[in-house]
């Protein structure tokens, strides 16, 4: 298995339950999970807790039987670098960068300047998700190709899991069936896992499996 958790609890500060207690969940390295939720469930604190950004209260979450959970902050930042790539709803681009090093800041958490292999392939997936501007800023870039930039940068150092929270969020019906067209088909290019929180039915229904999170529990549909 890829990914196991066990008895999960998030509680916040404050609070007499738990945001969700998820009793157990395995995903198998190579396929998909779409999980939706009402908002509020917990659907972002979820995405954060599996990717180590944020920590759970309780449990367990082992990725390739490494509990995240038990890692101090310095080896999560470097597991999370190099074993997962993230796409956030409002996608953390820098709008004084181009689309290029947009796609290589994660490369500049190990050295000043990304190697001549890193950029080509940086060129590379920007071509792939049909970006041929690289050196253009992201502020002038559209939503739809900000949604591209990410996609290429969450696939630089091809990562054994891809995460993504509400990747079509805000775009109109042809752009959502792009992105989702690209998002799926570059990651099963790579070979890598794809976990997808969203509320857009048809872009669950192209996972392999679909999960609602409902009431604190996670259920399989």
């Amino acid at each position: 298995m890829l990914l196991r958790l066990d008895d999960l609890h998030m509680r916040f500060a404050g609070q007499s339950s738990a945001l969700f207690h998820i009793d157990s969940l395995q995903l198998a390295a190579g396929s998909s999970l779409g999980i939706r939720g009402a908002s509020g469930a917990g659907k972002t604190t979820l995405f954060h807790c599996l990717a180590g950004l944020e920590r759970a209260s309780q449990g367990s979450i082992r990725w390739h039987g490494q509990d995240i959970l038990k890692l101090p902050d310095a080896a999560l930042d470097a597991w999370r670098q190099r074993q997962l790539g993230l796409i956030f709803q409002d996608f953390h681009l820098i709008d004084g960068l181009s689309a290029l090093d947009n796609v290589l800041l994660p490369a500049h958490f190990d050295a000043w300047r990304a190697s001549s292999e890193l950029r080509q392939r940086a060129r590379e997936l920007l071509e792939q998700v049909g970006l041929r501007t690289h050196t253009r800023l992201a502020a002038l870039l559209s939503r739809g190709e900000r949604q591209r930039v990410a996609i290429a940068r969450a696939l630089l150092f091809k990562p054994a899991i891809v995460m993504a929270d509400e990747p079509t969020a805000s775009l109109d019906p042809e752009h959502r069936q792009i992105i989702g067209d690209l998002l799926i088909e570059r990651v099963r290019a790579e070979g890598a896992a794809l976990i997808v929180i969203s509320h857009e039915t048809e872009l669950l229904a192209r996972m392999d499996r679909r999960c609602l999170l409902q009431h604190g529990q996670l259920m399989e549909e």
